[in-house]
């Protein structure tokens, strides 16, 4: 029988980080005195401990300490209710690897200067609308075309199809939400399996980029607004939410959720951020909610 106050601290090896793990998840449980319960060999493994025993210090700087320079994620929570009933997640840089708006730039010579709008607005140095605005505007004048050479280049983030596919055999609802595309995000939905796609909708005319986006934009209160829907929707406490995301505009979402992670996330989103993974692909989110390799579903 688990202790009143049992904690769960998973560790999650990056790539080419497995034979590193063993060592360190033997002086993080020797540390913290804690029942090692491995996820996946050499690759994930919960650590369950009881806070109670450990006085008032603090978990995470030991852990960071005995991890040191690894390339290890970990991730600390209660141990009760870890596996969550709600996901919702952001589609750029996080389920999916591109950055679309930058890639619509390429079709107009500016991939590098919009670029840097995005990496400033995602890290929380822009305002997200009037960014989004300006870098849209750039792009008036392109043949709807481009949306689907575009879509062609889109590279799923490792791992992702594994998560959906397991989370979705779980009975869990799925939401992605984007302050990107539509057209970029109902073709992600449908190939991974989201139940729900909330995204941003760019005027076309004619057959042309009209260089706005329709109202009403999907701001970071819409991702947040979201989670809160579906959880409602679905009857379950926020506690049993799940979210990931990279940028400002997750920030939140990830507030909100039961457990928001922020996923190889812009320096400022990490920094906020209570859990993040910086280098474990996306079956991480499944290895910190306690699945094991014998429960996860290929899609």
């Amino acid at each position: 029988m688990q202790p009143d106050h049992s904690e769960v601290l998973t560790l999650i090896a990056g790539a080419d980080a497995g034979h590193r793990l063993p060592e360190i998840v033997s002086k993080v449980a020797g540390a913290l005195r804690a029942q090692i319960d491995w996820l996946s060999p050499g690759l994930a493994c919960d650590l369950l401990f009881d806070t109670a025993a450990h006085g008032a210090f603090e978990i995470d700087p030991l852990v960071k300490s005995l991890i040191a320079s690894a390339p290890i994620d970990f991730i600390v929570q209660p141990a009760q209710g870890r596996r969550k009933q709600v996901f919702v997640a952001d589609l750029e840089s996080t389920i999916i690897e591109n950055e679309m708006l930058d890639e619509l730039a390429d079709f107009v010579g500016l991939r590098e200067h919009v670029a840097e709008i995005t990496r400033r607005a995602m890290n929380g140095e822009l305002d997200f609308t009037a960014a989004l605005t300006e870098r849209v505007a750039l792009l008036k004048g392109l043949p709807e075309t481009v949306l689907d050479e575009a879509a062609g280049r889109i590279r799923v983030m490792p791992g992702a199809g594994t998560l959906l596919a397991t989370l979705r055999a779980a009975g869990v609802r799925t939401a992605l939400v984007s302050g990107g595309f539509t057209v970029f995000a109902e073709r992600v939905a449908a190939e991974l399996g989201f139940d729900r796609v909330v995204a941003n909708r760019l005027d076309i005319a004619a057959g042309r980029i009209v260089g706005t986006v329709a109202a009403p934009i999907a701001t970071r209160e819409t991702k947040r607004d979201t989670l809160r829907k579906l959880a409602q929707e679905c009857g379950v406490p926020l506690a049993d939410t799940l979210a990931i995301g990279d940028g400002a505009n997750d920030l939140p979402m990830l507030e909100a959720a039961g457990l928001g992670i922020a996923y190889r996330a812009k320096p400022a989103v990490a920094a906020a951020a209570r859990w993040r993974l910086d280098h474990a692909d996306l079956t991480g989110v499944l290895y910190a909610q306690g699945y094991r390799d014998t429960e996860l579903v290929e899609p």
